[in-house]
């Protein structure tokens, strides 16, 4: 299961979370560090990846076109690039969930 990171997060979260979803790539990683979201929203709906981000907007844009892709909505303030990964590494039965089940779309993350 691969995720996009979106600018908002910390790159270092590919290699601190390779283990558990392998594959995944950072903006950045894409040259989309400086892209609008809707060519970030392509390119992960072209390459099969869920986006996770702490901006609201992929969670609007989903709710507006659909998906895929699917959306990670972080809704933690301020916090570490620790914090998220205990978080991500804490919901990952929820985010196995979210990529199976064809009816769900969002999985918004405290």
């Amino acid at each position: 299961m691969k995720l996009l990171f979106d600018q908002n997060l910390s790159p270092k979260l590919v290699r601190a979370l390779s283990d558990i979803f392998p594959g995944s790539v950072h903006v950045q990683d894409e040259n989309l560090d400086r892209a609008d979201d809707s060519d970030v929203w392509k390119f992960a709906r072209n390459n099969g990846c869920i986006i996770v981000s702490k901006d609201i907007d992929f969670s609007e844009r989903s709710l507006i076109f659909g998906f895929p892709p699917k959306v990670i909505s972080i809704r933690r303030g301020n916090c570490s690039t620790k914090q998220i990964e205990n978080i991500l590494r804490s919901h990952c039965d929820d985010i196995i969930t979210l990529r199976q089940n064809p009816d769900l779309g969002i999985l918004t993350l405290y």
